[in-house]
């Protein structure tokens, strides 16, 4: 196998389970701080990437305010706020909900979800609308079909594609379609890494917008309880964002970067592993123990292995 142990889940001192995968953290000159399994594996990156799809959608003539531009790079828990943001952006583009070809789901967010409960799945209330939502206005500010614009051959799809490829210094080899319906790029663990250390250390304005956007407004870009909007408001400068099948990253404003992929798909060592990351590369973050309980008592913890 070509990864590594990341975490292990140890009970009464004895290592019970393990989860493996890929973690690459960079130094604020782009040197390997930190290489766990090939980081030239390619994998999906999912919804880690959003910030440059949205950097790519400003590119292309896209104009939202920095709350709405982070929702626009969001996996949002589906409250009523970030939903009624969703309706804002696609007001800009003279559109309601209909218009929207992500997938239809329940809100992401546990209490967001609970909430909801009986009633049936939507598309506005899945994680990626605010996306979406953007990408069609993104279509209907430069003219661009609306009805077609999740196939790969399309000009926003084509643009994405091609931001991303130029800030991860790679070519994708293979396009497949992401949980939401969206275009899916693969790339290298190491090539994720140099394109989220490119957006962050970019002197171009439209990368700052967006990356300032979502340190700005880090309830829009997840929600309130969820990993990402913590870390982003407890650690200044931080941004974050993890995607489906348990993919991380992470990056500061000097080019520190954490990149890692969880090999099982699972959250389990999510907090774990994002505070020993970022601790290898020298930032503070705030930490709870993972803790294993045996009945009502601590007997264990899940550990990073680094």
């Amino acid at each position: 196998m070509n990864d590594s142990v990341l975490a292990e889940y140890v009970r009464d001192g004895v290592v019970e389970s393990v989860h493996r995968g890929y973690l690459v953290a960079l130094n604020s000159d782009g040197s390997v701080n930190l290489a766990l399994g090939d980081i030239e594996h390619l994998f999906f990156p999912r919804s880690t990437v959003k910030s440059i799809q949205g950097a790519a959608m400003v590119r292309a003539g896209l104009k939202l305010e920095p709350r709405l531009l982070a929702l626009g790079c969001s996996s949002h828990s589906g409250s009523e706020e970030h939903l009624s943001a969703v309706r804002e952006i696609l007001a800009m583009a003279s559109l309601d909900e209909s218009a929207l070809q992500c997938m239809l789901d329940k809100p992401l967010g546990e209490p967001e979800r609970r909430a909801w409960g009986d009633k049936p799945a939507t598309r506005i209330s899945m994680n990626c609308s605010g996306k979406h939502a953007a990408m069609l206005l993104t279509c209907v500010t430069n003219g661009w079909p609306i009805e077609n614009y999740l196939d790969p051959a399309h000009p926003l799809q084509v643009a994405i594609k091609a931001e991303l490829e130029a800030l991860a210094g790679e070519t994708v080899t293979l396009t497949s379609t992401d949980g939401c319906g969206a275009p899916l790029f693969l790339i290298s663990v190491i090539g994720l890494a140099r394109a989220i250390r490119a957006i962050t250390i970019s002197v171009d304005p439209i990368h700052q917008s967006v990356l300032e956007a979502s340190r700005k407004f880090p309830e829009m870009v997840a929600g309130k309880g969820r990993l990402t909007t913590q870390m982003i408001e407890a650690v200044p400068g931080l941004y974050m964002k993890d995607g489906a099948e348990a993919v991380e990253i992470a990056s500061m404003p000097d080019g520190r970067t954490l990149v890692f992929k969880v090999a099982d798909g699972s959250l389990r060592p999510f907090r774990v592993l994002v505070h020993a990351g970022l601790k290898r590369l020298g930032i503070d973050s705030p930490y709870e123990a993972e803790n294993v309980l045996g009945g009502d008592r601590i007997i264990g913890t899940i550990r990073a292995t680094f």
